[in-house]
């Protein structure tokens, strides 16, 4: 899309630092959108933040780690402050680990990923949920995956809690269409991001030209973001590119 298509709107994106939450945030500013970013890289949000006022909008970069909930709740608080509400939440910080047998994950890095991944995407959630509520409008986009889908060797942690995004999507979506919210997920088959180089120890689409670039993805956030989506709810968008497994 391009254009207004978000004009008027505020929206609050979390893992925006780099990857796929960087290309939603700088997309909803091209489209018009205020936005509030988050994530651990405090130098990486101030920069991203600056990209997106540099378009045009009203930019607020607040770091915060969405594994601790009183830094979640303070994000939060901080962002209807300075925008006064928020219309769009994109779930999006997560973390991602490398190949690891079940009998060799540290019970540790298990819990931070479901704790990242999944329960801080239900604190953000619920810490915003009340001002869309309150205003009967909202859009609550969650980024899955294709890992969600189907598990995998060495993945377990991971897909557990991409699985449970769209569960999470579906329940929540159910809950809300009555005030006027719509809540999607995304499942994105692979994408050239930090977080998957650093993970899988590759040079990206350098190396793998079938994954997708994250700009693919934050178009389709872009639609769900807009009133131009008021058809769907509770629905899990798979985005594979051509990673798809129709293509094997």
């Amino acid at each position: 899309m391009t254009g207004q298509s978000l004009s008027g709107k505020t929206a609050f994106v979390t893992g925006a630092s780099q990857g796929i939450g960087r290309a939603i945030a700088l997309a909803f500013a091209r489209e018009g959108a205020n936005v509030a970013v988050t994530a651990r890289s405090a130098d990486k949000l101030h920069s991203l933040a600056e990209e997106a006022a540099s378009i045009g909008v009203e930019a607020l970069a607040l770091p915060a780690d969405i594994g601790i909930e009183a830094e979640i709740n303070s994000a939060a608080a901080a962002a209807t402050e300075r925008f006064g509400g928020i219309d769009i939440l994109v779930n999006n910080a997560a973390i991602i680990h490398p190949r690891i047998p079940v009998s060799e994950f540290d019970p540790q890095l298990f819990r931070d990923v479901l704790n990242v991944n999944l329960t801080g995407a239900f604190l953000i959630t619920k810490a915003l949920l009340p001002g869309m509520i309150e205003r009967r409008h909202g859009k609550i986009i969650n980024i899955s995956s294709i890992g969600g889908r189907k598990g995998s060797a060495g993945r377990s942690a991971y897909r557990i809690t991409k699985t449970g995004m769209i569960s999470f999507t579906e329940s929540l979506a159910a809950e809300v269409k009555e005030h006027g919210i719509d809540v999607n997920a995304i499942c994105p088959g692979g994408t050239d991001t930090e977080g998957y180089r650093d993970a899988f120890n590759t040079t990206g689409r350098a190396e793998n030209p079938n994954l997708m670039d994250p700009d693919e993805i934050a178009q389709v956030a872009v639609f769900l973001a807009s009133d131009a989506s008021s058809a769907v709810t509770g629905a899990a968008i798979d985005a594979f590119g051509s990673t798809n497994p129709l293509f094997a």
